[in-house]
């Protein structure tokens, strides 16, 4: 297979399993990077664990939605500039059809009880969905049997829900802590 006959399959790859990923996932960033993961790191082999969780945390640091951000990352990580813009049309595009025909029919859907119910029934989904990731990411964490990453994870979990620190100074401190402890180590 020719070089460019790898880049095209290789975007539309990436094009469909955004796309298919976004149109198919209710919640949020939150929901959506386990399957990516899955996606991208089992069945794709694309990307190692570590580096998929880097990614994710590079995408919360950055402003906008946490599942277009990480998408972004991946295609650019993936396939460069055409990666990251043919991941974030596949991430954005089924939202924005979805909101669109929703909008449209607003008016009916707003005081439908059964609209109501399966709304209310999605949340307790998300919920579950967002503890499997916070599960997953901290035991990759614990995996690394590192102390000081275990209290910088220990010490964000408090600045910020006991104390109700702003999650901005939380990542700034987090990040210059890793970033000191990785240094300290030898890391790159």
């Amino acid at each position: 297979m020719k070089e460019e006959d790898k880049k095209l399959a290789t975007c539309l790859t990436l094009i469909k399993s955004t796309f298919v990923l976004s149109a198919f996932t209710i919640g949020g960033g939150y929901v959506i990077v386990p399957l990516m993961q899955k996606k991208f790191v089992e069945e794709l082999g694309w990307i190692d664990s570590e580096e998929m969780l880097d990614l994710v945390a590079l995408g919360q640091s950055m402003p906008g939605a946490l599942a277009v951000n990480t998408s972004i990352l991946i295609g650019y990580r993936v396939a460069g500039v055409a990666g990251a813009l043919i991941t974030l049309l596949g991430t954005i595009t089924p939202p924005l059809i979805f909101i669109t025909i929703i909008s449209y029919f607003y008016m009916s859907f707003r005081d439908n009880p059964i609209v109501d119910a399966l709304m209310l029934g999605m949340q307790v989904g998300v919920v579950a969905v967002i503890l499997n990731v916070i599960f997953n990411m901290v035991k990759d964490l614990l995996k690394r049997k590192d102390p000081v990453v275990v209290i910088i994870l220990i010490g964000a979990f408090v600045a910020g829900f006991i104390f109700d620190v702003n999650v901005i100074v939380i990542i700034l401190v987090a990040g210059m802590l890793g970033f000191i402890n990785n240094r300290r180590k030898g890391g790159a």
